[in-house]
């Protein structure tokens, strides 16, 4: 299946994104639930959470080399 691409992303909130794709779909994506994974302790800093971008392919929201998102927010976010 191909996904649609990451037009815009916003942090809304402390753990909140608001991610609008190239289909004009928005979603909501709450990384709580990531939070209780080590890899993912950096984004408990609302500064870190807040720091990302998209990453040049439309294809997911990057924070560093090691915390990204691929296709997660299309799949598991909230229309």
């Amino acid at each position: 299946m191909q996904y649609p691409k990451i037009k815009s992303a916003l942090a809304i909130d402390d753990h909140t994104l608001l991610v609008e794709f190239s289909n004009a779909e928005k979603r909501t994506y709450d990384i709580r639930k990531l939070l209780t994974r080590e890899m993912f302790f950096p984004l408990k800093n609302p500064g870190f959470f807040k720091n990302f971008k998209i990453d040049s392919t439309g294809c997911g929201i990057v924070w560093n080399e090691d915390i990204e998102s691929e296709y997660e927010i299309w799949r598991y976010g909230k229309a």
